[in-house]
């Protein structure tokens, strides 16, 4: 049985809700979800697995998502359309937040854990937060894991529309809850692995479990907000030294293999793995492979 530890970290006049797993000598992973997932995406058999590699695991819910603090009546800023545009090119736009914003609740979260060090693992818009975070805090970063991400260089290929349209579109909020789920579990066959299909009772019952936890679509929106506002993550890829890994599938449509590759090619060192068959997800016949590229790294780094 892991004994699991959670809490509220304080960042600023927010509270980021985390758990904490492992003994808490192992050296840590702090674990960043990306846009809309809660901190159960990282499933607890995966968080598991690291354990039993001797580390400690936190994950935590992002700003906006899950048990963590609201920004309720906030807005997004500028316009979705130009926005997008803008970041296509590389730009900032207006926005609630960054992603900036994001990487300190980051280290929120290590402040609050008397942390001075960790292995940063990002998935998606996480794997954006990690790589900030890497930057800007590279004295706590021991190693970088980014999967299935991208830096938002300029001039790289968009998301696939169909996968794209399916994440930030929905069902209205007040739909009934068998309306919500139904659409949960299509968008994770739109977004999902071609190569390691999930069945569909594994679809529905993370359905369920993710809205019984929390059902917050307004957050997803200003997350992508934020994601748009922040523009390229180029500069911070430059000033990264952590060894770093970074982590793709070749068939994910979301955010597109070329958004791995131009991470690894950008940070000195870096590793690319890529993953035949993998869209957006972690499909579980993969997490020994993609754990043991994790910790091939955090040898690297120790």
């Amino acid at each position: 049985m892991i004994d699991v530890r959670e809490g509220k970290a304080p960042s600023g006049d927010l509270a980021i809700h985390y758990e904490d797993m492992g003994h808490p000598d192992d050296p840590a992973v702090l674990l960043i979800m990306g846009l809309g997932a809660q901190l159960v995406f990282w499933r607890d058999a995966f968080c598991h697995k690291l354990i039993e590699q001797g580390l400690r695991v936190i994950r935590f819910d992002n700003r906006d998502v899950g048990l963590s603090s609201k920004f309720d009546g906030h807005r997004t800023l500028g316009s979705q359309v130009g926005n997008m545009a803008r970041s296509l090119i590389g730009r900032r736009s207006p926005s609630v937040y960054t992603l900036e914003d994001m990487a300190d609740d980051t280290a929120a979260v290590l402040d609050h854990l008397d942390i001075d060090r960790a292995h940063i693992v990002g998935g998606s818009m996480g794997g954006m937060i990690a790589q900030i975070f890497a930057a800007r805090h590279a004295e706590r970063t021991r190693s970088l894991g980014v999967i299935f991400s991208s830096n938002n260089r300029a001039l790289l290929p968009p998301p696939g529309p169909r996968q794209l349209l399916a994440v930030i579109s929905g069902p209205s909020p007040n739909s009934p809850r068998e309306v919500i789920i139904d659409n949960q579990v299509r968008v994770s066959r739109i977004i999902g692995s071609p190569g390691y299909p999930s069945t569909d009772e594994q679809l529905r019952a993370d359905a369920v479990a993710y809205y019984d936890r929390s059902f917050y679509p307004q957050g997803i929106a200003r997350q992508f907000n934020a994601i748009t506002g922040t523009g390229s993550l180029l500069p911070y890829n430059r000033q990264t030294s952590a060894p770093t890994v970074v982590i793709h599938g070749t068939a994910d449509k979301l955010m597109r293999p070329t958004g791995g590759k131009s991470i690894a090619k950008a940070i000195d060192g870096a590793r690319l793995v890529l993953f035949d068959g993998m869209g957006h997800e972690l499909p579980e016949p993969l997490w020994d492979d993609i754990i043991a590229e994790l910790t091939t790294t955090f040898a690297e780094a120790d």
